[in-house]
């Protein structure tokens, strides 16, 4: 099977984890950039990431990279494409997106337009053609200059991979999908161990760690955007990665997940959110204050996305909040925390330094993922057999 160049973007700051979860399903990483993995794959590779990546926003076939450092430049290097490739003669085509940083162009609408432009000009020449109707399949383009480089990619997926379908009700500031999944993988949470996330809001921790736990690929009850592109990925290349994850899926396995929320409006929405999901029998949703936080276990993890500045709660309040937290983790026999916040004032009301702190980025708003580390429980002995 021929093999290609594929892009798949992610938040910025969690490309490593991005890079080791596309390794970790068997392909040849090429290039890493700021907000996105470069990968070599081939047609089953474009099915199996979409379908399997917990941590990527898309997925782009490359089209191709030159340099622009004027209009010109832009129309020809996009005209010299192999756009047929890909674009049947009655294929829909547009610039849905283009992103410019450190460059001369950076007007998104006028490259949106020029570069439609110069892709109606290959796709008339090659097809022999003076209009195109435009009556078929959609075929996305998303575009990215930086420093002058352009690198053009064609969307496979369609809706953003962090809409998994499940989570068709939300409360205040619910944190995407793919991000709470990559922040998971940041930690060394396991599915037999304990996880509780005590602002669980939408469920959102809770839902993907189960999806986690039981092996459930997180785009398998939904579609993709080239599942109507049969010359670049048959039928049959889809129907057996759907095919993969339904047999990786294991309802049996045993979990102790839970999820706290002081609103019990919230937490019918969590519970909803997990049938969607297929996984409420693998969380335990309750209404609790964070004050009433506790677990008799041990060695368990905190992971959660608490209130901070832009979630509708002052100074003070916030303050409060946060010691509270700190308290009741710090009653907890040998727990870990691990926790997203843009409140600049974490560690001094949790009464203790992250022992790692990272920089995230929450759609444009900066936060830091602290790291507050237990320490590990006792290897288990292995049985002589």
């Amino acid at each position: 099977m021929n093999t290609m160049e594929l892009i798949a973007p992610c938040h910025f700051g969690l490309e490593a984890v991005l890079k080791r979860e596309i390794t970790d399903l068997g392909y040849d990483i090429s290039e890493v950039d700021d907000g996105r993995v470069t990968f070599i794959g081939d047609a089953e590779a474009v099915a199996r990431i979409n379908i399997w990546s917990r941590t990527a926003e898309r997925v782009l076939i490359k089209v191709g990279a030159f340099e622009a450092f004027s209009w010109d430049d832009l129309f020809e290097g996009t005209k010299a494409l192999p756009w047929e490739n890909y674009i049947p003669s009655d294929g829909r085509f547009w610039v849905t997106k283009a992103s410019s940083i450190k460059s001369k162009l950076f007007s998104p609408s006028d490259i949106q337009s020029i570069m439609k432009k110069a892709m109606v000009e290959r796709m008339k020449q090659t097809y022999h053609v003076e209009r195109f109707e435009e009556t078929g399949t959609d075929y996305p383009v998303r575009t990215f200059i930086y420093k002058d480089k352009v690198t053009v990619g064609l969307d496979t997926t369609g809706d953003s991979l962090h809409k998994r379908g499940y989570r068709l009700l939300t409360a205040k500031a619910p944190i995407a999908e793919n991000l709470a999944a990559a922040l998971i993988m940041l930690t060394p949470w396991r599915a037999d161990r304990i996880l509780i996330d005590p602002f669980c809001g939408s469920g959102t921790f809770p839902i993907e760690a189960a999806l986690m736990a039981a092996g459930i690929a997180p785009g398998l009850n939904r579609e993709f955007r080239a599942c109507e592109w049969e010359h670049i990925v048959a039928g049959r290349i889809w129907k057996d990665a759907y095919d993969e994850a339904r047999e990786s899926v294991n309802m049996d396995v045993e979990t102790d997940i839970q999820g706290y929320d002081i609103d019990d409006e919230v937490i019918a929405v969590a519970r909803q959110n997990a049938r969607l999901a297929g996984v409420e029998n693998l969380i335990h949703f309750q209404r609790r204050d964070v004050s009433e936080l506790s677990h008799p276990g041990r060695y368990g993890f905190i992971i959660t996305n608490p209130p901070y500045g832009e979630r509708l709660m002052d100074e003070s309040e916030l303050g409060e909040l946060y010691e509270k937290l700190g308290r009741q983790f710090a009653s907890l026999r040998d727990f870990s925390m691990y926790m997203i916040t843009a409140y600049e004032g974490a560690e001094r009301a949790i009464g203790r330094r992250a022992d790692k702190n990272r920089k995230i980025y929450n759609g444009m708003l900066q936060t830091r993922f602290y790291s507050f580390m237990g320490p590990k429980p006792p290897k288990r002995r292995q049985e002589n057999i």
